[in-house]
């Protein structure tokens, strides 16, 4: 049997993006992944991202916000920051794991009425959902061997 990979969804408030994104890829990734969720400012897990979850037929009420803090200590495959205060103010982990940056709406901020707020909460959990399919189709080179392609240019 194979280790899991180990993943690290990061957000602002992990109430929304980094739920779903656990949510999505504990779905996904079926049972090859060791999958955590945490936010800079832990709040809550928002009733909108369990709704939405729910009518694709995953349950992410159980759920909790969580700070990255306890993670800290941790080693992590993959560490994905799902905002830009996430990508900013990410501390270092440890180990060599790769860091990816998905930048999305927070939906947990959209305003109107419950219908026009559950579409955006819709449009985040698909564009995750592609981005996570994305990933588990061909997962990213390790920093190692891709070192000096991507930010020389391919030289």
């Amino acid at each position: 049997m194979t280790e899991k990979k180990k993943v690290l969804f990061l957000c602002w408030g992990n109430s929304a993006r980094s739920q779903m994104a656990e949510g999505l890829m504990k779905s996904l990734g079926s049972e090859q992944w060791d999958v955590k969720s945490a936010g800079t400012f832990p709040s809550y897990v928002h009733p909108l991202a369990i709704r939405v979850m729910e009518e694709i037929g995953i349950d992410i009420s159980q759920q909790t916000s969580k700070s990255y803090d306890q993670f800290l200590e941790e080693r992590f495959d993959y560490l994905i920051t799902l905002c830009d205060e996430a990508a900013q103010t990410c501390p270092i982990f440890l180990g060599k794991g790769e860091r990816l940056h998905w930048p999305l709406e927070d939906p947990a901020t959209a305003i109107g009425t419950i219908d026009e707020r559950l579409l955006v909460f819709r449009k985040v959990r698909d564009e995750i959902k592609t981005k996570i399919e994305e990933l588990l189709k061909s997962p990213p080179t390790p920093p190692s061997s891709s070192k000096g392609e991507d930010e020389d240019g391919g030289e």
